[in-house]
């Protein structure tokens, strides 16, 4: 296989990490190069993984300040550990759908436009005096992260179907869209956890122009590369 530098656009599955993307390509017969990603997705979350191979991972730096898009299900009451419906649930909260009328979620989601301050995640993969989160909550320490500033572009709603609102959401670095909806569901008195995510969008690497796993080979890794000038 001939030298590779450039970009793959890949459309994660769910029920998968983002290491387990780069592990698959490693395996590709013939595959020597370089490789790394550019910003991991949960393994419940879908969509657009920038995959960096060769020279193209000198550049990954620049995919830290590149705005990201998301669609995200929230799903109301009840909260978890993690923040998301693969958690231990932690509760159980009614949900007053007299209260909750449409003019109220508009109000509330759109309250979270621009800069905020979010608490990440209790199980995220920030570190703690050199260890992860995630890591000392599996060994049954709870370390609650400092808050830190987030940009949230645009935040619009897609569908309301109670106990689900589906919103899109266009937001900086160091978001996460776990913590948006805890926040969004406490805020509507009755908790909340992220149900599914799909990542429309990294930079200008599109849904729309994303490639499944299934369609990596020996013979087609150089037909969906995306060259190197291409940010």
């Amino acid at each position: 296989m001939k030298e590779m530098n450039g970009f793959l656009n890949i459309n994660k599955p769910a029920g998968i990490t983002s290491y387990d993307v780069i592990r698959f390509i490693k395996k590709i017969p013939g595959f020597r190069e370089k490789i790394g990603h550019t910003g991991t997705l949960d393994p419940l979350a879908t969509g657009v993984l920038v995959i960096c191979i060769g020279s193209a991972t000198k550049k990954a730096e620049k995919f830290l300040y590149m705005e990201k898009e998301y669609l995200a299900t929230l799903l109301l009451g009840i909260t978890t550990d993690t923040d998301d419906i693969q958690g231990k649930i932690l509760a159980n909260h009614d949900v007053n759908l007299t209260e909750l009328d449409e003019g109220t979620i508009l109000r509330v989601i759109l309250s979270f436009q621009g800069e905020i301050e979010q608490v990440p995640p209790v199980v995220s993969a920030i570190r703690k005096d050199g260890t992860r989160l995630y890591k000392l909550h599996r060994k049954g320490h709870t370390v609650v992260p400092e808050p830190r500033k987030v940009l949230i572009h645009e935040i619009k709603i897609e569908k309301i179907e109670i106990p689900r609102i589906v919103f899109r959401v266009v937001c900086s670095r160091g978001t996460y869209i776990r913590a948006l909806c805890r926040d969004i569901g406490k805020m509507l008195g009755c908790g909340g956890v992220q149900e599914s995510l799909v990542r429309l969008r990294v930079g200008p690497f599109e849904i729309k122009d994303a490639i499944g796993l299934e369609k990596l080979n020996q013979g087609s890794l150089h037909k969906y590369l995306i060259p190197v000038t291409f940010v």
